[in-house]
């Protein structure tokens, strides 16, 4: 019991797994086993508790009693006067732990902590998992390709590598392809647990990764000076974020760009062939409307503020460009925005 023991203490320290989980979990299975192994499962089996030494490893059955005038039931009660012959400091209705561990006790207390160790490592991970998870809000790790197949990629993340992690078909963008040996970032849009195993769902083409990228390369993002009000999103083509500032000496769009366009250039190195456009938030709907068709140029907004819709009016030459490839440009402005988007041209 010991060398498992320790063996606990190492692996809990390499997981970053706090060990009282672990040996708490190992005294509760103990006792069931306890129950089970020595008093067949009847109802006969006393209250016991099993304490687990953290210094030396070793187990201790105690079976629990509490103080009373006068005993019923033996396998629950103590007589105050029996108790005082352990300690003179016992009263009525005080608990009285009364070692009864079996001499192969030791035995059977490894055979059971390597049926339950395991098991209760991985759902302590998933907890880790899960609580980080809500730290982190954004759910976006770097992570290393490490096989490519038709339907799915399968990526070693650093941060969990004991743990599967697959980005799906459905969540890379239409024309990013990967490589093994490949370190990119990756937005978590879902965990599965089944009881063996767990496993990262992750995605290239969530708004989130495009937050994260511009939180993490905008320090006026990062400092709340710059708000990012909205994005919307089609993977791997285009995307449009609407920033904003608190502070009016403070450019948002130019903030965002960065200096020779560094900024937004770092964002789309790691996105690929993706295009950005950066559009200035306004509480006022047709200004923003407006502005969310870039780089079309927009003529004039009018609004209906009951259906919630915009005609807009372009130059006829501009009308392919605010409608987009595939009606692309004025989808996402939709989007952005929120509001149903008819565009006619100026003739």
């Amino acid at each position: 019991m010991n060398d498992l023991f320790a063996a606990i203490k190492d692996l809990c320290e390499e997981r970053g797994i706090d060990e009282n989980v672990i040996i708490e979990a190992l005294e509760a299975a103990l006792v069931a086993a306890y129950k089970k192994n020595y008093y067949k499962g009847k109802n006969d089996a006393p209250n016991v508790l099993v304490n687990i030494d953290r210094e030396t490893g070793g187990a201790h059955v105690y079976a629990q009693k509490r103080v009373v005038e006068e005993v019923l039931d033996e396998r629950e009660e103590i007589s105050l006067d029996d108790a005082k012959k352990i300690s003179g400091e016992y009263g009525i209705d005080d608990v009285v732990n009364i070692e009864v561990t079996p001499r192969d006790f030791g035995r059977m207390s490894a055979m059971t902590a390597k049926q339950v160790v395991t098991q209760r490592i991985r759902e302590a991970e998933r907890g880790i998992i899960y609580s980080d998870r809500a730290e982190r809000s954004l759910g976006v790790v770097s992570g290393t390709v490490m096989l490519v197949q038709e339907d799915k990629v399968l990526v070693r993340v650093e941060k969990y590598d004991k743990t599967d992690a697959v980005l799906p078909r459905r969540e890379q963008p239409d024309m990013e392809l990967y490589r093994a040996g490949d370190v990119m970032k990756f937005y978590i849009t879902d965990i599965k647990t089944d009881a063996r195993s767990t496993q990262l769902i992750l995605s290239r083409t969530h708004p989130g990764l495009v937050k994260y990228l511009f939180e993490t390369e905008v320090p006026e993002i990062a400092e709340g000076i710059v708000e990012i009000k909205g994005i919307a999103r089609e993977g791997g083509s285009r995307t449009k974020i609407a920033v904003y500032s608190n502070d009016p000496d403070v450019d948002a769009q130019g903030a965002c760009i960065g200096p020779r366009g560094m900024r937004v250039q770092a964002i789309n190195d790691e996105l690929k062939t993706e295009k950005i456009d950066i559009i200035k938030w306004s509480e006022d709907p047709a200004e923003f409307i407006t502005a969310s068709l870039s780089p079309a140029k927009v003529l004039s907004c009018s609004i209906n503020e009951q259906d919630k819709t915009a005609n807009v009016v372009v130059p006829e030459y501009q009308l392919s460009l605010a409608i987009g490839k595939s009606g692309q440009n004025v989808r996402l402005a939709a989007k952005l925005t929120g509001w149903k988007i008819d565009i006619t041209a100026e003739a």
